[in-house]
């Protein structure tokens, strides 16, 4: 029991040192943290507003209907706010009218209404157009029945409270620090280069070792690591281009920070296509059942010196996505590092004549996704890959 209750306690301490974390981020500068935070303050705020309106100064019979849609319209983007606005408006008035209808079959009786209304609304509530608003046709339902006033003149204030906590939750999403998700496709764009570089330098210090499957096999499982990387980068850029749609902030603030182009995100996916095929390829020279043979120690030392020298044009590409740096700073020193990655290429392919016998295939091979990793990495400085 105590042991438990260690557990516990112990638990309860993670949980607030992890919940102190996120506050001190929240308030100490810019990032997810602090982008939480004040969309839970516009929630709030478009709540009381609702409020105000519609219950203090309108004296509306069930004000609660408009709180309720402003909290639940602050969405994660504009775009996605005037959208579910417009399913949760529709949805509301059909569950409503239903409602007001059930009420009158069934006499008044808050039961009978129930068993008239909630079955058809709950399958109302699944069409796929109505998204995840379909569910407020059925919880409207039960504010109409329980409340017990089901006549035109009631179900008008229920639209006209529903319409003013809309237009409410909509106006501060879009108007009060509207959200534009670009951070996240720049720290996606951040990572797969810094991950890329720790990747080619792991490979340089361990082929200058007595390397074995073990340390291939770890090579190629990180490699093969890249790919959700990519995969959350194409969901925050999906992300990035719905917060822009219909976003008066970014039409206004013409100084606000660009998102990077997509193209790069073709970049880094066949940047990290060569990166598997490299660490599979050595992969395959390791183990009893390797069905390639290994380069001579020679070349694997000069090739090491190639992977680091590419893990620098990585790393000066990670700067370039990290908008606290100086971008004209880190260009250059992208630019240097490419030139340095390229002039050691060009002599360890001119020294590759050397190599023969059936090692010089899987050399010829390194050298070949190499070359094409630095084509990708360099072409936009000028370096001719021919």
């Amino acid at each position: 029991m105590w042991e438990q209750l260690w557990v516990g306690w112990r638990w309860l301490g993670w949980e607030a040192a992890a919940v102190g974390r996120t506050v001190r981020y929240a308030i100490r500068g810019t990032g997810p943290e602090r982008d939480t935070m004040v969309q839970a303050l516009k929630m709030a705020g478009a709540a009381i507003a609702a409020w105000a309106l519609a219950g203090w100064w309108l004296k509306a019979p069930l004000a609660l209907m408009a709180p309720w849609t402003a909290l639940a319209l602050v969405d994660a983007t504009v775009y996605r706010s005037l959208r579910s606005g417009l399913q949760q408006i529709s949805v509301i008035v059909i569950g409503a009218v239903w409602a007001s209808l059930a009420m009158a079959l069934a006499g008044g009786s808050t039961l009978g209404a129930m068993i008239i209304a909630l079955p058809v609304l709950a399958l109302v509530g699944t069409y796929r157009r109505f998204g995840a608003q379909g569910v407020y046709g059925s919880t409207t339902a039960l504010f109409v029945i329980t409340y017990g006033a089901y006549s035109l003149t009631e179900v008008g204030h229920r639209l006209l409270e529903t319409c003013i906590g809309a237009v409410i939750g909509i106006s501060v999403n879009a108007f009060v620090f509207p959200p534009i998700h670009l951070r996240s496709v720049y720290d996606q764009l951040q990572r797969l280069p810094r991950d890329s570089a720790d990747l080619l330098r792991h490979m340089a210090d361990g082929l200058r070792e007595d390397w074995g499957s073990a340390e291939a096999e770890e090579w190629r499982d990180r490699a093969r690591r890249l790919q959700p990387i990519l995969r959350s980068l194409a969901d925050a850029r999906q992300w990035t281009n719905e917060s822009l749609r219909l976003n008066p902030a970014w039409n206004l603030r013409r100084r606000s920070p660009q998102p990077p182009p997509e193209s790069e995100d073709v970049r880094w996916h066949d940047i990290a296509e060569h990166l598997t095929v490299i660490a599979r390829t050595l992969a395959r020279t390791t183990g009893e059942d390797s069905d390639l043979a290994r380069p001579t120690p020679a070349f694997l030392d000069r090739y090491a010196v190639l992977a680091e020298r590419t893990a620098e044009v990585c790393a000066a590409e990670a700067d370039l996505f990290d908008q606290s740096e100086d971008e004209a700073s880190a260009r250059d020193r992208q630019k240097q590092a490419a030139q340095d990655a390229w002039r050691y290429y060009d002599s360890l392919a001119d020294a590759f004549g050397q190599e023969t016998g059936p090692a010089a295939a899987v050399s010829g091979e390194l050298l070949v996704e190499t070359r094409q990793m630095l084509s990708v990495l360099a072409a936009h400085h000028g370096r001719d890959p021919q």
